[in-house]
């Protein structure tokens, strides 16, 4: 079912500039397959323009999943979701469907250092994109300040926001652990202020949010980040012990064990 040799070239012209490369790759294969199959013409045609699709949207995570930035060791697949409390499972599992992208919501995540939070937030995040091709981003909150001070020195803060404001979900990690200025933390402010009912924030932190002036430096500026971020939220507490900590006893407790058995 070879095609005439002077219709190969201009059908492979025309299927680069429809951009269409996979169709371009694939359709002699199939047309053989199926006048092996005694295919139709319009399986045939969904075939190639099923493989198309495919490998556009394989594209779209591969680009999606660099633009996020995220450290995609922590997937969902290597994340113990039966350490979470009960409640918190079941936030996951409402938050994997990816509504509250839709609604603007913020998700809150707090606990003790080792207890999941970053992990929890990494592997909720790539299961968007792989699953519904969200646009996430991640970002640790020193890092986050640093590039916003830049971008303000430079007169291109309003442009960085906007860059930032493509993202459905934006991921600010550990905010708590920096002590930095009042004037430092304005950019940050601004930022929460920017996204308020815009996009979606999702935030981890060591720190309640009575503690929260002392990372904000200002009364009237820490009440009103709260107020912004917790208006349309989720917020998951993860009272539990540090993964690392049961880890390290685990280990310890192995080689105990070990040299027992030695003696």
């Amino acid at each position: 079912m070879s095609a005439p040799t002077e219709v190969r070239p201009v059908l492979m012209d025309q299927l680069k500039e429809l951009r269409l490369p996979t169709v371009r790759d694939c359709y002699e294969e199939t047309a053989r397959r199926a006048e092996r199959e005694t295919l139709s013409y319009e399986r045939y045609l969904l075939e190639v323009t099923t493989r198309e699709c495919e490998q556009r949207r394989k594209t779209r995570v591969e680009r999606l999943l660099r633009e996020s930035a995220l450290p995609l060791e922590k997937s969902l697949p290597n994340f113990n979701v039966k350490r979470l409390p009960a409640k918190a499972q079941r936030q996951l599992r409402t938050l994997l469907e990816g509504d509250f992208l839709d609604r603007k919501e913020n998700v809150l995540v707090f606990g003790n250092p080792g207890s999941g939070k970053s992990h929890l937030l990494t592997a909720l995040a790539q299961e968007l994109i792989v699953g519904r091709e969200r646009r996430m981003h991640f970002t640790k909150c020193a890092l986050l300040m640093q590039d916003l001070l830049a971008a303000k020195r430079d007169l291109q803060l309003s442009r960085e926001l906007k860059r930032l404001g493509r993202f459905e979900g934006l991921i600010i990690d550990d905010l708590g652990y920096i002590q930095e200025s009042r004037d430092d933390m304005e950019v940050v402010f601004t930022l929460l202020a920017e996204r308020y009912e815009r996009g979606s924030v999702l935030m981890t932190s060591n720190s309640a949010f009575s503690k929260w002036e002392g990372i904000f430096k200002d009364a009237m500026m820490t009440a009103a980040a709260i107020d912004r971020l917790v208006h349309h939220s989720v917020i998951i507490e993860l009272n539990i012990p540090s993964y690392r900590v049961e880890e390290a006893q685990k280990k310890q407790e192995a080689e105990g064990q070990a040299a027992g058995d030695k003696q």
